[in-house]
Parts: structure tokens; C-alpha cells; sequence
């Protein structure tokens, strides 16, 4: 398994826009990411993402890190 990128939380938030999530709300420090047909996420916006934190949102997104990977160098 890939090691996972270090992040921010606006990194992640355009790298699930690259998916089709868009933004449905912001109350205080965290954003709600919402698509069709998938789950819905919750994004924190700290300038770094805890590994534990970015894994369990990857998972919920049902991506992977090579994938994330992918999103971030476009």
C-alpha cells in the first residue's frame, strides 16, 4: 500500500471536486462535500491532515492513495 500525502484540507477539497463532490457547506473550520450516488463527506481545513483523518476520508470516498496521488498533480 502506498504511503499517503501530506495534505491540506483545501488540497483535499479541490482534489474531490476533480471527482465530481461539491461543496454543499462550510460551518466553521470544516466543509461538507456532497455527490451523487456517493457518500457524503466532511472535510476538515487544517493546514495538515492527520494520516488517521485523510485514511478514514479516503475510505468513505472510496479512493485510494494512488488515486489521490492522481487528483493532487492535475
Amino acid at each position: 500500500m502506498a504511503r499517503l500525502p501530506v495534505v491540506s484540507g483545501r488540497e483535499l477539497v479541490n482534489a474531490l471536486r476533480r471527482l465530481g463532490y461539491e461543496v454543499a457547506r462550510t460551518k466553521g473550520s470544516h466543509v461538507r462535500l456532497v455527490c451523487p450516488g456517493r457518500p457524503s463527506l466532511t472535510v476538515p481545513l487544517h493546514d495538515e491532515l492527520d494520516r488517521g483523518t485523510l485514511s478514514a476520508i479516503l475510505r468513505q470516498a472510496g479512493i485510494s492513495a494512488e488515486r489521490l496521488r492522481e487528483l493532487l498533480a492535475r
